[in-house]
């Protein structure tokens, strides 16, 4: 879990909090990333997006979230830019990836719906 940099334990229950709140945390199964997105207005796009390029920025604003997590692309700072079997698309952050190369198949599909 690299992108839960560090976890201060101030309780049993806030420790659990922090652990299934951030990125590597697997998402609910009945999770709906698209309803997430929804959430998020053109005047407050998340700070990670003004990083990327023009163009970039429009592809990562299309796909919304992050296949992986499900988290808001720009919510965890840079989105991640990858290239598997020729599609580009972007990761909330690089310790999504090592999840991506174990089982691409299984995220090119969430990015298809």
């Amino acid at each position: 879990m690299r992108c839960l940099r560090t976890m201060v334990a101030w309780g049993g229950m806030l420790a659990v909090a922090l652990t299934i709140s951030g990125c590597g945390a697997s998402p609910s199964p009945d999770a709906k990333p698209e309803a997430a997105a929804a959430e998020v207005k053109p005047d407050k796009l998340p700070a990670g997006l003004a990083e990327l390029s023009e163009a970039d920025r429009a592809l990562a604003l299309k796909q919304k979230v992050c296949p992986v997590s499900g988290e808001l692309l720009g919510s965890m700072g840079k989105p991640f830019k990858v290239t598997v079997k020729g599609q580009t698309f972007f990761l909330c952050c690089d310790g999504c990836q090592d999840d991506l190369k174990k089982d691409p198949d299984k995220y090119l599909a969430k990015l298809k719906k």
